[in-house]
């Protein structure tokens, strides 16, 4: 049985997103914190906080951000899955919404915007796509 922990979080933080709740929780893990990183840095999250004491307590806390009731996150789709991974090169990296949204990328240099990623002329797998 295989666990997939990015798809948990990425549906725990649209349905939460969608319902308006100022925080949600989701497991940890370093995956979710340095795609975390990137949403932040991209100005769809206010921020995120580790809870919990024990590793087997350690979760997430984020943050949302809205704009006068209306969330940052309209959208967030997971490309990538553990059953079918999609993986793109530098040029073919995929421009959401005209640039208007992101696609999160893994690349051998880390978790990076799709812009990023052509900046660096690296490829890597599609994560998601945020607008």
């Amino acid at each position: 049985m295989i666990h997939d922990s990015i798809g948990d979080a990425l549906t725990k933080i649209r349905n939460a997103s969608r319902s308006r709740h100022p925080a949600v929780d989701v497991r940890f893990s370093n995956l979710s914190t340095r795609i975390l990183n990137v949403l932040k840095r991209e100005g769809f999250i206010r921020t995120y906080k580790l809870i919990g004491e024990t590793p087997a307590q350690r979760n997430i806390r984020i943050y949302l951000k809205y704009a006068r009731k209306t969330p940052a996150i309209t959208q967030l789709i997971r490309i990538s899955k553990p059953g079918a991974r999609i993986y793109r090169k530098a040029t073919e990296l995929p421009r959401v919404l005209g640039g208007l949204g992101v696609a999160v990328v893994s690349t051998s240099r880390g978790i990076v915007t799709e812009q990023e990623a052509y900046k660096q002329r690296i490829g890597g797998e599609v994560i998601c796509y945020v607008w």
